[in-house]
């Protein structure tokens, strides 16, 4: 069953209607979109819906609308961060233009909500259910951003405050997506809630993961430049950590390398690589991500549902702690 959901999900993405004039406004979109990835999120949700209802093509539309909006707040969220790569390739601003990029953003989140709407089954209370939690989640995933934009010019940011940040950058998405699927199966309120807490807790760590693979990830797998957080300095759970954990020598190392504005990038990625290993933060940090998924598959164990889908869940989910991109 769900190898069958990420086939319907790019046929979905084939048969977008979203405009082609003009086509500055349009092409960007198309690009982003089609750039593939796993679709975790939309996956996510048709697969909670089916642990309650077989007819789970019916609500494929719904679905993506989470993809759709995910890609929305990468395209500006690149912008923002000024990054050269989105899955391998030129990111929307490095191939068109900043200006076009927002624009193309902006009709995206129109887009998103059209396919939102397509749910005609739910009664108007579970829709009107729906579209609250859709709509206070984008705006937490906004609060997180934010919030990961003033982290920029703190000297110093806690593992509190950031597991907190990426819980709304990230994680909120990732709740949403489950807890949607709940939603438009209908299930009642405990359960779609549940749903959203197995999300959550899978969010932190899949985020984690990708901090993780940001310094140890495989160039020709990852998709992004492998380094940049180092690079931009970016306060993720490794940095922050390191810098809690440095002392001596080793801070002042990883204070100097911060701190160097004419770092030749590749020594910058090395050494700080380098502090990592021997503070043991790759361990740390791997270690946390697997309390994370250790607490959805849990969680998981809860659910009324048959055996067999509990299984299934937990082998997808599985595969986002073990995952290489």
């Amino acid at each position: 069953m769900t190898n069958a959901f990420l086939p319907a999900i790019e046929a979905e993405i084939n048969r977008q209607q979203m405009g082609t004039a003009p086509s500055e406004l349009y092409d960007p979109i198309r690009y982003l979109m089609r750039l593939g990835g796993k679709r975790i999120r939309p996956v996510l949700c048709l697969m909670s819906y089916s642990l309650f209802k077989s007819d789970w093509e019916k609500v494929v539309p719904s679905a993506l609308s989470i993809e759709i909006f995910h890609n929305f707040t990468l395209m500006h969220d690149d912008i923002m961060d000024k990054a050269p790569l989105r899955r391998g390739k030129a990111t929307v601003h490095e191939k068109w233009n900043d200006n076009i990029a927002i624009l193309s953003g902006d009709v995206m989140l129109v887009n998103a909500y059209q396919y939102l709407n397509q749910c005609a089954h739910l009664n108007l209370q579970a829709y009107q259910h729906l579209l609250t939690r859709f709509n206070r989640t984008a705006a937490e995933v906004c609060e997180g951003q934010q919030m990961d934009m003033n982290f920029e010019s703190r000297t110093e940011v806690s593992v509190e405050e950031y597991i907190e940040m990426i819980r709304l950058k990230t994680s909120v998405l990732i709740g949403l997506s489950m807890e949607m699927g709940g939603i438009l199966a209908e299930t009642d309120l405990a359960t779609s809630q549940a749903l959203y807490a197995i999300g959550e807790a899978v969010g932190l760590g899949f985020q984690l993961k990708d901090d993780l693979l940001d310094v140890y990830g495989d160039p020709a797998k990852f998709g992004k430049q492998v380094g940049g957080d180092i690079l931009a300095n970016k306060k993720t759970y490794l940095l922050i950590r390191a810098f809690e954990t440095a002392t001596g020598d080793h801070l002042a190392e990883l204070t100097d390398w911060v701190q160097r504005p004419d770092a030749i990038p590749q020594d910058k990625i090395q050494a700080v690589t380098a502090l990592y290993n021997k503070l043991g933060i790759r361990e740390e940090t791997e270690t946390k991500i697997n309390a994370y998924f250790e607490h959805a598959f849990r969680a998981v164990e809860t659910l009324n549902i048959a055996t067999e889908k509990k299984s299934a869940l937990r082998h997808f989910m599985a595969g986002l702690v073990d995952r290489e991109v």
